[in-house]
């Protein structure tokens, strides 16, 4: 067995706390280069280029891969001339879905020559990058069988690195096929069984948990097993000759006697401490916001000069560029372990899925590890690269679930990763922290649809919509699959009304021309003679929409957004407008009466004429949460009583809206 040096952390130690208390002090001035998604997207926009092959997804596929058996031997690449030629065999045991007596699988004609095949499979035909296998009989639908595929990689450089003694793989998005005959679609993970040749001074590490490592003369036969199915991009070898190897232990939250190993395999002369020193805190912190961490090994590796930029989230053993040990590469590619390894995106249209919550999640370690200040700046950072980069296409694009973009288009850091961590940001504020973080954790621990599977984004939405009891596919469809952002020119003015009251009426505008209206709960903040300014929240659901809020008090300016909340946005707000149903506005709504209240209050209003009228409650996060009223009024004085038995105590709006006007005053329900 090669030994390792084994290292216990303690999650708080003295150490740990001044290196948070001087990286607090610094992080407002963090570069561009520390932010993990910036170093993610580095890696993948310079990986080896990608060349579009045939889709398998149409038609649709016919079986379904449950178990890819890798037997490898590697022990020539090691040394020099260092050659990427090697053998081996994979077994692929699958279910037929639909009736077949062949298979068609990726596998890179360049890269990889079939030798034979054998058990179900007869025959073969290699051409055009795809290998079909003729089987021996038809298969019906449910019927399980395997094919064993004898194959030897030629010595070409594709997603299988070697030279100085390392070998490894990187192969998002569809680089696996270069290596092994494989259904190479992220939508179909499979358990993996992987055993490889090597020599007897090579460390070698792969997916899941190492299940043995047989030492024979001047050979090491390792053994891995994956417990958890794999997607064929997140399959990973990484070895090298004269590597380092540190283990931590993460002791589970529910079964802390359970010991999760994380293995640092490192390279000499780097030091592994600034991802060590925090890695099983935020592994705390990620089993405790989403769900459990869900493998049952976990571990980091960094490669050589082949591999220069970022981070690669290979399930379960994340690659790093040389001495790449940094915070935030951490917190970003082990996100990935929750969000595109444990939930794999279904398909590259759904890529959001996946990099968009790695990013934001990045941000929400430097909320939990220091501020939430400092979370806000990570988030403006993301949005005000994204408004200076924007290459005007939409996060979702429907044809990349069939032909899979360049990787400029397709790890865009603009839209992939920072407006993809805004979108993330923004849902928080339209529904709330305690909706939100609710809404992902249901979504990460929801083993029927999503836990170790894929998803797409039409399923994701729908269980988010299950959790918060409304339906929200407005904001996500604005959002992903509208290009670009709004634009607002806004428009208010203050109108004395007489008797110790003003009216503060404001003109929600939109004005961009190159994308459609986005809906979305806005805030104002009022600033008043005297002091005690205030801060309402309207839902903004159609464009020039009019709110109107009447006060006892003298307001003296709004502000629009004034946390800016809506990150994605360019925004103007004036004072003074020339709108006549504003200026001549005579529906008048009063503070309701008692207030602050328990029970029940009564509101007044006046009407100039015979109108349909609707009172609405409203949250403190603009949703509607009760209708008071919805019909036909005559002109003049009336009373409506509010009943608010089933209203939670808190701060609430209520609204009077007839055919041509609506107004607001703010309430307070008590114990």
């Amino acid at each position: 067995m090669v030994e390792t040096r084994l290292l216990f952390l303690r999650k708080h130690t003295l150490l740990v706390l001044i290196l948070m208390f001087f990286s607090l002090w610094s992080f407002s001035q963090r570069q561009m280069e520390s932010y993990g998604s910036w170093n993610c997207y580095q890696k993948k926009i310079h990986e080896k280029p990608f060349l579009q092959q045939k889709s398998l997804n149409s038609p649709k596929h016919s079986f379904d891969v449950l178990k890819y058996t890798l037997n490898l031997n590697l022990y020539n690449c090691y040394t020099t001339p260092y050659p990427h030629s090697f053998s081996g065999t994979v077994t692929i045991r699958f279910r037929v879905d639909t009736a077949l007596n062949i298979i068609l699988l990726n596998a890179v004609n360049s890269s990889i020559v079939i030798d034979s095949v054998s058990i179900a499979g007869i025959s073969f035909l290699h051409t055009g990058d795809i290998l079909t296998v003729t089987l021996d009989r038809t298969y019906n639908a449910g019927e399980i069988a395997e094919v064993m595929i004898a194959y030897h990689h030629l010595n070409v450089y594709d997603s299988f690195f070697t030279g100085g003694g390392i070998a490894f793989t990187d192969c998002e998005p569809e680089g696996a096929r270069d290596w092994f005959p494989c259904w190479d679609k992220p939508s179909d993970k499979a358990l993996l069984d992987f055993t490889a040749k090597v020599p007897d001074n090579v460390l070698l590490a792969s997916n899941g948990r190492l299940q043995d490592s047989i030492h024979i003369a001047d050979t090491i036969y390792y053994h891995w097993i994956s417990r958890d199915p794999v997607a064929t991009y997140l399959t990973v070898i990484t070895s090298k000759v004269g590597y380092n190897l540190d283990i931590l232990y993460w002791p589970m939250l529910s079964s802390p006697t359970t010991l999760v190993p994380i293995r640092y395999y490192y390279n000499a002369g780097e030091d592994p401490t600034p991802s060590e020193s925090i890695i099983l805190d935020m592994t705390d912190f990620y089993s405790n916001k989403f769900c459990e961490h869900p493998f049952e090994k976990n571990g980091f590796a960094t490669l050589d000069a082949q591999f220069i930029w970022g981070g690669m989230e290979n399930q379960t053993l994340i690659s790093f560029c040389p001495d790449c040990w940094d915070e935030y590469l951490t917190a970003h590619e082990f996100a990935h372990q929750w969000f595109g390894d444990m939930i794999t995106c279904g398909t590259w249209s759904d890529i959001w899925l996946n990099e968009g919550f790695a990013t934001y999640i990045e941000a929400l370690w430097s909320e939990h590890a220091y501020s939430y200040y400092q979370y806000k700046s990570d988030i403006d950072y993301y949005a005000n690269y994204y408004l200076s980069h924007n290459p005007g296409w939409a996060i979702v694009n429907p044809n990349w679930a069939i032909t899979t973009p360049p990787q400029n288009e397709l790890f865009n850091y603009a839209v992939t990763y920072c407006k993809g961590a805004c979108v993330l940001h923004m849902f928080r504020y339209t529904v709330g922290d305690s909706l939100f973080f609710a809404s992902l954790k249901e979504y990460a621990g929801d083993t029927t649809n999503f836990k170790y599977k894929s998803a797409v984004i039409p399923d994701f939405v729908s269980k988010i919509n299950q959790v918060c009891g409304q339906n929200l596919e407005w904001y996500f469809n604005e959002w992903l699959s509208q290009p670009n952002h709004p634009v607002y020119h806004n428009e208010y003015n203050i109108a004395n009304i007489g008797g110790g009251n003003w009216t503060v009426n404001f003109l929600a505008n939109q004005v961009q021309t190159n994308t459609g209206f986005f809906k979305m709960p806005i805030e104002l903040l009022i600033n008043f003679s005297g002091g005690s300014d205030t801060v309402v929240k309207v839902m903004n659901s159609q464009n020039n929409e009019i709110f109107s809020f009447t006060f006892n008090k003298q307001p003296i300016n709004l502000i629009f957004d004034p946390d800016n909340q809506i990150v994605l946005k360019q925004a103007s707000t004036v004072l003074g407008f020339n709108n006549n149903n504003i200026l001549s506005s005579s529906i008048i709504l009063y503070q309701n009466n008692p207030n602050p209240f328990t029970g029940k209050t009564t509101i007044g209003l006046e009407l100039p004429s015979s109108d349909k009228v609707r009172i609405m409650i409203y949250n403190d996060f603009a949703q509607p949460v009760a209708e008071v009223f919805n019909g036909q009024m005559n002109r003049g004085k009336h009373e409506v009583e509010i009943d608010a038995k089933n209203l939670a105590p808190g701060i609430y709006y209520y609204s009077l809206e007839t055919s041509s006007e609506k107004k607001m005053r703010k309430m307070v329900i008590l114990k």
